[in-house]
């Protein structure tokens, strides 16, 4: 069998990232920019310190995993749950080319109950974050789409211990409101975060623009009871 020529590593902001065939919108970033949505980063650069404990939702070629692994240090500990079986290994491939010890990787779905679920044509394993029983927990974030609802009811226990932030990309109109509502239910208050996909400063310097006025769909939430406020950004 002839083996695929590889590609050379990809020199990220925060790191290397092996080659990948994938051509969605993070990879094709990572490629030329050598970054993805480092705008979200700006914005937690704020709240993410050394000693801190972050769960992360959807691997991203482990775009931002990166860099949370770098800003919570060697006390702190990042949680990537990955549900699709390429991404993951992708996701694991990035963690060890970086020797990223302080990252922990998690094949499953995040949601409200046990058991498997169908996707891309194969049975990933459901899994609720308060089987994690994490020590601490100062930022969810939340990069799959759809998911948030189900994530957490699956997270009752943690969310109540630990009153994480929450940062996470909404899905579509039809279910942004209902998200919003879910976490404000648990006591938060929401903050939308909908800069550029853009960044004219890219860590390659390119500038070409793959993405020419879309904007992330995002939001930031703190619990009411740590008094935290985003004075630049419009609460929901």
């Amino acid at each position: 069998m002839t083996r695929a020529k590889t590609s050379p590593l990809i020199a990220t902001r925060y790191g290397f990232a092996a080659p990948t065939t994938s051509d969605n919108p993070v990879a094709r970033s990572l490629q030329l920019y050598g970054e993805w949505a480092e705008s979200e980063t700006d914005l937690l650069s704020g709240v993410v310190t050394d000693g801190h404990h972050v769960v992360e939702v959807g691997g991203d070629h482990a775009a931002h995993t990166l860099w949370l692994a770098q800003a919570v240090g060697d006390a702190g500990a990042v949680h990537v749950i990955e549900p699709q079986r390429l991404p993951f290994q992708q996701l694991c491939a990035n963690v060890a080319l970086n020797q990223l010890a302080n990252v922990h990787t998690h094949h499953a779905w995040p949601g409200a109950s046990d058991g498997t679920k169908a996707l891309s044509n194969e049975s990933t394993r459901r899994m609720r974050l308060d089987e994690l029983a994490l020590p601490a927990l100062h930022l969810l974030k939340v990069n799959l789409p759809d998911v948030l609802e189900d994530l957490l009811k699956g997270a009752s226990t943690t969310m109540a211990e630990h009153h994480p932030l929450i940062y996470a990309r909404l899905g579509g109109p039809a279910n942004a409101e209902r998200e919003v509502d879910a976490i404000k239910a648990l006591g938060y208050r929401v903050w939308s975060h909908a800069p550029l996909l853009f960044n004219p400063e890219n860590h390659a310097g390119a500038t070409r623009n793959l993405f020419p006025g879309l904007l992330s769909c995002n939001i930031i939430a703190a619990h009411a009871e740590g008094g935290m406020e985003f004075d630049t950004l419009t609460e929901l």
